[in-house]
């Protein structure tokens, strides 16, 4: 068996990798850097190949994303192939990058920051707080619902929703399925977004719903640019609708240079970084998973983190 690591990988977990499989070769290298006969070869990827090289895996028998989106990989997967993703990795990083985007709107550091650099000593006026604001968080998954936590920790009103009925957690004070969003959205001071990319994500927040939206709320979305429509968001926007949005996805993706949306002053863009590798405890997570996974399909056992080629959202076992 080869296995191919495409993920930085420290010496503490390559052992624990390779005691799952002691027989199997490991080729630990990059997307940058693989050749073209070690992709041919490997019966295991761990790791997000590039998708233009999708075509070249003849051996193929199961891939281990370290994203928990799967967007185009879904499309390549024939039948007898595991998909798996490292959901439950980044709901530390991404939910404290939330945090901080939605700080920077209601306090207004985004206009501190520009009078720093402007030299400028002058109140920007009121602020909002998090304290007693009714939050929705559309996506209760690993992000969501770390999310969630965080502001309920901080005083907040929380109602979640997500794609089928459960339990209510704990860090909710409502939970509801997505066909009641109409009646959720004009109650929200804070909506999230945490979704994976699908048609029935695509537009989720189209301009008809942003429009349902209440005066002086603000968004979120760390999913997929694809959910909220652009154009009808930067109308709204210009129009003094929000009191801000935080986007660390877009549509396009990456923003164009001459993009409306970079000019508005209360849309905080960062360019889909939130998760990735930056902060290091992610990178724990994602080889953390895979070994897990490695141990289950040495022995034969179903594998955490299957998705569904359907849906693209994982199944639970």
């Amino acid at each position: 068996m080869k296995v191919l690591v495409l993920i930085p990988v420290d010496e503490k977990r390559k052992t624990r990798l390779q005691a799952a499989v002691p027989s199997a070769e490991f080729i630990y290298t990059s997307n940058k850097e693989v050749n073209d006969e070690d992709i041919k070869e490997a019966e295991v990827i761990i790791g997000n190949l590039d998708r233009d090289k999708l075509k070249l895996c003849s051996n193929l028998k199961w891939i281990q994303l370290n994203s928990a989106g799967s967007d185009g990989y879904t499309n390549f997967i024939r039948d007898g192939i595991l998909l798996t993703n490292a959901s439950g990795a980044y709901g530390l990083a991404i939910s404290e990058h939330m945090l901080g985007m939605l700080l920077e709107i209601k306090k207004k550091l985004y206009l501190y920051r520009d009078n720093q650099r402007n030299r400028i000593w002058r109140s920007e006026g009121s602020v909002t707080s998090i304290e007693e604001a009714v939050t929705l968080v559309i996506g209760m998954g690993d992000i969501g619902g770390d999310f969630a936590r965080k502001i309920k920790a901080l005083g907040g009103y929380v109602i979640g929703v997500k794609r089928t009925p459960s339990e209510k957690p704990p860090y909710c004070d409502e939970l509801y399925t997505a066909d009641k969003l109409d009646r959720l959205l004009p109650r929200a001071d804070i909506i999230s977004l945490s979704l994976p990319g699908n048609a029935e994500t695509e537009h989720i927040l189209d301009r008809r719903r942003l429009n349902l939206t209440k005066q002086g709320s603000v968004i979120l979305n760390v999913g997929r640019g694809s959910a909220i429509d652009t154009d009808a968001l930067c109308d709204l926007l210009e129009a003094g609708h929000f009191e801000g949005v935080g986007l660390d996805v877009t549509e396009p993706e990456p923003l164009p240079p001459d993009h409306r949306l970079w000019k508005i002053p209360n849309a905080v863009i960062t360019p889909h970084i939130s998760g990735f590798f930056h902060l290091h405890k992610t990178l724990e997570r994602i080889t953390d998973i895979a070994i897990d996974n490695m141990h289950r399909y040495a022995d034969g056992k179903e594998l955490k983190n299957m998705v569904d080629i359907e849906t693209g959202y994982r199944k639970h076992i």
